[in-house]
């Protein structure tokens, strides 16, 4: 069995990368897709936790803009982002996979309250761990959720899990035919690069903290596998570049 590089990841998964092909909604193939590589990682003795969007369900830039209230279409957002991250949950323990889903905001029915200890007991016991409703604040990403959990819980570095996009380009592919895929890029660069990695928050955490961020595109075979064994794949953002 290869020796994986890291032995503690995040995993960020948008909301829109869990809809699939569907414009809106849940995909039960792509969750089983997602669940599998999962497994397949901590069959390597990876700790692996989850981040999960919500924006197939809720968009709050775009209630804001249709009048709502700011803060409360936030808050709408980080019950989207339960939904999906409950969904997660069931398809990993379907495959086998023991899982725990924490919540940054208080819905004790469903899943347990975000304690940042609990949450790294359940990773060393061998539990997948979901950690759900962002950081629990409006006004920030889910992203700024994955680099702040990666950072409390250790982990070796930030997975960002794409939907049929293989890393970081100097600009935007579909509109740019000469937009050229980067190997590699430091935290630096790419902030003022202003590329699309992540929000600007989320991406000076991991600067501060020298977190490395791994880009890849998880509908690949085996993608995530290789992004924990250290093999080239997508876009290795780091401090070294």
């Amino acid at each position: 069995m290869p020796e994986a590089k890291y032995k503690r990841v995040l995993l960020k998964i948008s909301g829109k990368a869990l809809s699939g092909r569907q414009a809106y909604g849940i995909s039960t193939p792509t969750l089983t897709k997602i669940a599998r590589q999962i497994k397949q990682v901590m069959a390597l003795g990876v700790e692996v936790a989850v981040v999960v969007g919500g924006g197939n369900i809720w968009r709050g830039a775009e209630a804001e803009v249709g009048g709502m209230d700011r803060v409360t279409a936030d808050y709408a957002g980080m019950l989207a982002t339960v939904i999906n991250a409950l969904a997660l949950q069931d398809v990993l323990e379907k495959e086998g996979v023991f899982t725990r889903t924490q919540s940054a905001i208080g819905i004790n029915q469903v899943a347990e309250p975000y304690i940042r200890r609990r949450a790294i007991r359940h990773l060393e016991k061998g539990r997948a761990v979901i950690f759900a409703g962002g950081t629990g604040n409006p006004y920030m990403t889910t992203d700024t959720a994955a680099a702040l959990r990666a950072i409390e819980i250790g982990a070796e570095a930030l997975l960002m899990a794409k939907n049929k996009v293989d890393g970081i380009y100097t600009d935007d592919p579909k509109k740019n035919p000469a937009a050229k895929k980067l190997d590699r890029i430091t935290h630096l660069k790419a902030l003022n690069m202003h590329l699309a990695v992540m929000d600007a928050t989320a991406l000076s955490l991991c600067l501060e903290n020298k977190l490395p961020i791994i880009v890849f595109d998880f509908q690949a075979k085996g993608s995530m596998e290789k992004a924990v064994l250290g093999e080239p794949i997508g876009t290795l953002v780091s401090s070294e570049g």
